[in-house]
């Protein structure tokens, strides 16, 4: 996996000169089996965010383009993630956004057959909710304040945020200012009734839980995605089962994770989906 390296984008945004080539050094492949790496859980802004070819080729930009990309929300995030990893020790941080050449095909689909694994094996997930105000993690549904999402954080309603939530060991929780507002492991029994997913799911991941794939499908199914295909695609994780990413499928996808389910564990619950 492709990692950024966290102190030469912090070094960057300081405007401190980097003595090797800034291609090679801000972002760079490592084994995530090996390497210590703090991992980034959000919601993508639609238009914001930044690209891997615009990360790369940051300083070679146009002032006025290189400008533009700093004031966007998508780039803060980056620095405050980074800011986050640096204090909390970690030298690697993975941000899907700009962590993926989604210019390639190959890469991309290697990357989300592997997504699952990748924020299992962080040792650090940054939940980032940017649609809440308060320093404190919301425990009771508002629909005033998250009238679009159920009551609660938009991040709670997306397809991909789900193997998100129960892949790594440890997930941080932050509100829209990085302020760290709780944890998995403490917000479990809010997280139970948020997400319908088992407490001991929660605390202690999949490995050696008999759940039937109508249960594990039954926490996705008020999720959402952009992508009509990706709502096959964020789940390969959690059954763990891979296949090529075909975008422009449409529904065939979920047929496919169907095929794919059934004839790795014969449990014919999917069907009710």
């Amino acid at each position: 996996m492709k990692l950024l390296n966290v102190e030469v984008v912090l070094n960057r945004e300081k405007g401190i000169q980097q003595a090797e080539s800034e291609q090679d050094r801000i972002l760079k492949e490592l084994d995530d089996g090996t390497t210590s790496y703090a991992i980034l859980s959000h919601r993508w802004g639609l238009g914001v965010e930044v690209t891997y070819e615009e990360m790369i080729g940051f300083m070679t930009l146009e002032d006025r383009k290189r400008d533009e990309v700093k004031k966007r929300y998508g780039y803060q995030k980056i620095i405050k993630c980074c800011e986050q990893a640096m204090k909390d020790g970690y030298e690697w941080m993975w941000i899907d956004t700009c962590c993926i050449d989604k210019r390639s095909s190959a890469e991309l689909s290697e990357a989300i057959n592997a997504m699952y694994r990748w924020y299992q094996n962080a040792q650090m997930c940054y939940a980032y909710l940017n649609d809440v105000d308060e320093s404190v993690f919301p425990t009771e549904p508002d629909d005033s304040k998250f009238d679009q999402s159920n009551g609660w954080p938009e991040w709670f309603m997306r397809g991909w945020t789900l193997q998100e939530l129960i892949a790594p060991e440890q997930v941080e929780f932050f509100n829209k200012d990085w302020v760290r507002i709780g944890n998995k492991q403490r917000l479990a029994p809010t997280l139970q009734g948020i997400t319908g997913i088992p407490r001991s799911v929660l605390t202690r991941g999949l490995t050696g839980k008999r759940l039937s794939v109508a249960q594990i499908m039954s926490w996705a199914a008020y999720r959402e995605t952009t992508r009509e295909e990706d709502r096959a695609y964020s789940l390969m994780g959690l059954f763990g089962v891979h296949m090529p990413m075909l975008y422009g499928e449409g529904k065939n996808a979920f047929r496919r994770l169907q095929l794919k389910i059934i004839k790795g564990s014969g449990d014919h619950s999917i069907f009710a989906w």
